[in-house]
């Protein structure tokens, strides 16, 4: 038996073609609706009525019957999803994706909103009897497959259609984990935050991951890239940079976000783009658990990280008017996430405004980003890449502040042809000249700080760029990927606001987004604040001299391993949050934050450094021989960091 709920001309032509073969009952509206009497349910009206998708998901679901739609908004036919008993992935579920992935989400979702409380729409003006039609045959098509036990089109899926041309595409949908309907989420725990590192094969010896990017390709595009539903979206190829780099939103209702890839191959670039969109996306706020915890550090001081030991603002920070985040208060009431402690080998509470890096209701201290969240195919593969760029980060903050001399690179020395044939590509496309520096710190793990130097009259004159991994060839490589995915947006905008560039360099408090440090120092006069660096008094090192072969592993754990126990002899604890969310472990991924207090967080704006409590900026620069004593605050770097 299949019911069909609704009045207008899509209800009457699909129960038309139902009832020549099927028993069909028809209800207009939900006060007289049975469904617990129906195998099949089909909601169905000429118009868009939010509320009447609510009512549905109560009363059919009540019921444990599947049930599909159609409806006609905007100019299209959306038809689907076919919703499941006990399956995540409702109606609520798509009109989400629908609206955060679609054109104009913000005026769409206040209309949502508006149409929900006040009742939908009468009619469609594109609702003609074609049209409609249409949508019938594709609803008495997927009924029908429901009824005869056979897979529909529409699980996880929708079809959109076009009224006017009557075109229709098929558009999968990732069940939302935050849905209020169909999600079950678990709630966050000690137990669950355990972490007991597993062995890791790499793909290669030489090649630090553990599944390929050829091999995830097929998996990323379908599941998490679509123009209408996706968790990302617009797709971009950047023909104008010297690499193939490619690029994807991640949209939000805040405003999207941009994610990009940087490799030799467009295809691999598009992938990469959707991880470091994927990973973005993990980040913002908690979709693989539900926090729990809400109290009172005090409270809580024997199960929980100390939030002071991350390094916060100074207390002159805090009293400037208008600040926007308020010194810690053990004896105020916030939200912890559990993380794990790889140094104490025990779980540990986090403050979730340090944990995930998105909006958090007031209740951060210190400004955070998404320093230290990676993304990789195994728990292990995720909080090696997470680890190594807290690493980088740090290096490259360390280096800045302490006005470090740290030798310069000879690249050539490096014998690798690839690098080789990067820098001569880079040099001649770009007329910028590329100086190369080992910022590795007391950790050892190596670390490089890249200078790009125009030598050409138009453009920012200088930009930087950074990389850290146990293989120092491929922290170069990475670094000048990352400065050829950079340098157009740079130089298109340092060319527009040459006049506010000017006024940063004698305020410092004027920088306050993240491009405003590199604009800065594409201001030739900003060279000399880097003049530390790029002395070439010094002698070039060879790579051999200044880094030393380490031993490669098959399995990426123990390289990992390696790298811990560096950190426990320095006494630097590595905590990690898991962000996995349901969308990405579908698929075998994993998403994680790595913490390391005591080492220096990137930071963007100028008033919100953070390097109250990290007394190590003060300590390693004596310790690694570049000043005979301890350093003083009054003593670094009062510029704004170039870090792009």
């Amino acid at each position: 038996m299949v019911a069909v709920v609704g009045e207008g001309l899509l209800a009457d032509f699909v129960f038309g073609k139902l009832s020549t073969e099927y028993q069909v009952i028809r209800w207009n509206d939900w006060t007289a609706v049975e469904a617990e009497k129906a195998d099949l349910a089909l909601v169905l009206h000429d118009s868009w009525d939010p509320s009447v998708h609510h009512q549905a998901e109560e009363v059919i679901r009540g019921a444990g019957i599947p049930w599909l739609r159609g409806f006609v908004s905007f100019g299209e036919g959306v038809v689907g999803p076919l919703v499941r008993p006990g399956t995540p992935g409702c109606s609520r579920c798509a009109d989400t994706r629908l609206l955060v992935a679609g054109p104009d989400s913000q005026k769409r979702s206040r209309l949502q909103q508006k149409l929900a409380a006040q009742g939908g729409i009468v009619r469609d003006p594109w609702s003609s009897r074609t049209a409609l039609l249409q949508m019938a045959y594709l609803l008495d098509t997927e009924a029908r497959k429901v009824i005869q036990g056979s897979r529909s089109h529409l699980d996880e899926g929708v079809f959109i259609i076009h009224l006017k041309t009557l075109g229709i595409s098929r558009h999968f949908f990732l069940p939302d984990p935050l849905c209020s309907v169909c999600s079950r989420l678990p709630d966050d725990s000690s137990a669950a935050s355990s972490i007991h590192l597993q062995p890791s094969p790499k793909v290669s010896r030489n090649r630090y991951r553990s599944r390929s990017i050829k091999d995830l390709k097929d998996i990323l595009v379908k599941d998490y890239l679509d123009h209408r539903t996706g968790i990302l979206n617009g797709k971009m190829h950047d023909l104008a940079s010297t690499f193939a780099d490619a690029g994807v939103k991640l949209p939000l209702f805040a405003g999207d976000e941009g994610t990009g890839g940087r490799t030799h191959s467009y295809t691999d670039s598009e992938c990469t783009a959707i991880l470091e969109g994927l990973e973005r996306y993990c980040g913002l706020e908690p979709r693989g658990k539900r926090i729990t915890i809400h109290d009172r550090y005090q409270n809580l001081r024997d199960q929980a990280l100390n939030p002071l030991k991350v390094g916060v603002h100074a207390k002159e920070q805090y009293d400037q008017p208008h600040f926007p985040f308020k010194p810690f208060d053990p004896d105020r009431p916030i939200h912890w996430a559990w993380g794990y402690s790889l140094l104490q080998e025990r779980p540990i509470l986090v403050p979730k405004s340090l944990a995930y890096f998105g909006p958090c209701g007031g209740e951060s201290f210190v400004f955070e980003t998404s320093n230290g969240c990676a993304l990789g195919g195994t728990l292990e593969e995720a909080i090696f890449y997470g680890l190594l760029e807290v690493v980088e980060r740090d290096s490259f903050l360390m280096t800045w502040y302490a006005q470090l001399p740290v030798p310069r690179l000879d690249p050539a020395s490096a014998d690798d042809r690839e690098l080789q044939l990067m820098i001569d590509r880079f040099q001649t496309v770009t007329g910028y000249h590329l100086s190369f520096f080992n910022t590795t710190m007391e950790n050892s793990i190596p670390s490089v700080w890249v200078v790009a130097q125009n030598q050409t009259l138009q453009g920012a004159h200088l930009i930087c760029a950074a990389g850290a991994h146990l293989d120092p060839i491929r922290a170069v490589k990475s670094a000048i990927h990352e400065l050829s995915s950079t340098m157009v947006m740079i130089n298109k905008q340092y060319e527009a606001k040459k006049e506010k560039v000017k006024l940063m360099f004698h305020d410092s408090s004027l920088v306050r987004q993240m491009e405003d440090h590199s604009l800065l120092y594409g201001l030739p006069k900003a060279q000399e604040r880097l003049q530390f660096l790029l002395d070439k008094n010094r002698p070039l090192r060879r790579f051999d001299e200044e880094f030393k072969r380490t031993t490669q592993h098959r399995d990426l754990t123990k390289d990992l391993k390696n790298i811990l126990q560096r950190f426990y002899q320095l006494n630097l604890d590595v905590i990690v949050v898991n962000q996995t969310t349901p969308e990405i472990h579908r698929n075998g991924l994993f998403c994680v934050k790595v913490l390391i207090p005591g080492m220096l967080p990137m930071t963007f704006g100028h008033h919100l450094i953070r390097l109250e409590g990290l007394e190590r900026v003060l300590r390693v620069p004596v310790e690694l021989g570049y000043t005979k004593q301890p350093l003083t605050l009054d003593q670094l770097n009062p510029h704004p960091h170039p870090f792009p």
